[in-house]
C-alpha cells in the first residue's frame, strides 16, 4: 500500500512537471481552461487521481486555480509578479518609458532572429493567422481591435523563438505598454499611409522568418520597433500641443472682461 502511494505521488509529480512545462512554453496560456478531467487524463495517459493530484500541486504554486461554476484555469501569476510592480514604477516615473521601449526593441529583434532559425510549421501557421488578424483589424479602423491583434502578433513571434523567458517577457512588456500601444495605434490607423506601413512591416517579419533569413528577420523587426517608437513620440508631442491649445482656449474664455451695460 505504501509502495502504491509512493508510485502515485511520483506519477503526479511527473504530470505536474509536464503541465508546468506547457505553461512555461506557452502551450497553456493565462486564462486557458484545462480540458475536462476524463479527456485530459486520457490525453496524458494517466489516471484521474494522479491528474487531480498534479493539478493540486500546481494550484498550490499559484499556477492554476479553480473558478466558481467549474473548471480549472491557468493563472497569470508569472506575468503579474513582474508586471504589477513595474506598472506602478512607470506610473510614478514616466521617464522609464524610454527604457521600456528600448528593451522592447531589443527583445523583439532577438525573438525575430531566433524565430527565423527555430520556427516550426505550426509556428509559421500561427504567425500567418496573427498577421491576418492584424491586417483585418487595421481595416476595421478600431484601435482596440488593432491593439489586441498587434499584441497577438508579437506574442506569436516570441513563441516562435522557442525561448520560454522571451515569450513571457514579451507578454509582460506588451502589458506594460498596453496604454501606449492603444494610443499610438489609435492615431495611426486613421492615416492610410501609416496603416499600410504597419502591414508591410508585419509582413516583412513573417516573410523573413518563413525564409529562415535571420539577419533579415532581425532587421525587419528593428524597423518595426523603430517605427513604433518614433510614431509614439510624434503622437505624444501632438497630444501635448493639443492640450496646451485647449488650456490656452480655456484661459482666454475665462479671462474675457465683462462688457459694461450702459444705462
Amino acid at each position: 500500500m505504501a509502495q502504491e502511494l509512493k508510485s502515485s505521488q511520483r506519477l503526479s509529480d511527473t504530470v505536474a512537471h509536464q503541465l508546468e512545462q506547457r505553461i512555461l512554453e506557452g502551450a497553456l496560456k493565462a486564462g486557458d481552461r484545462l480540458p475536462a478531467e476524463r479527456e485530459f487524463a486520457l490525453e496524458l495517459g494517466v489516471s484521474r487521481p494522479s491528474l487531480r493530484e498534479a493539478i493540486q500541486k500546481l494550484a498550490s504554486k499559484g499556477l492554476l486555480y479553480s473558478r466558481q461554476g467549474g473548471g480549472t484555469y491557468v493563472a497569470d501569476q508569472l506575468n503579474e509578479s513582474l508586471t504589477n510592480p513595474w506598472a506602478q514604477m512607470l506610473e510614478s516615473h514616466p521617464g522609464l518609458e524610454g527604457d521600456l521601449l528600448e528593451f522592447r526593441a531589443l527583445l523583439e529583434t532577438q525573438c525575430a532572429e531566433w524565430a527565423a532559425s527555430r520556427a516550426t510549421p505550426a509556428d509559421l501557421q500561427h504567425l500567418d493567422l496573427a498577421l491576418q488578424s492584424a491586417t483585418s483589424a487595421i481595416a476595421s479602423l478600431r484601435a482596440d481591435l488593432v491593439a489586441e491583434a498587434d499584441r497577438g502578433f508579437h506574442q506569436a513571434l516570441a513563441e516562435a523563438a522557442h525561448n520560454a523567458f522571451a515569450a513571457h517577457m514579451m507578454s509582460v512588456v506588451q502589458g506594460l505598454l498596453q496604454k501606449d500601444i492603444l494610443f499610438n495605434l489609435g492615431e495611426l490607423i486613421g492615416v492610410p499611409v501609416a496603416s499600410r506601413m504597419l502591414v508591410d512591416q508585419w509582413t516583412a517579419i513573417v516573410d523573413a522568418v518563413r525564409q529562415q533569413k535571420t539577419a533579415a528577420a532581425r532587421q525587419a523587426a528593428a524597423t518595426h520597433a523603430g517605427f513604433f517608437r518614433e510614431t509614439l513620440h510624434q503622437a505624444q508631442r501632438a497630444q501635448a500641443r493639443r492640450e496646451v491649445s485647449e488650456l490656452r482656449a480655456d484661459r482666454r474664455s475665462t479671462s474675457q472682461p465683462m462688457r459694461q451695460v450702459r444705462s
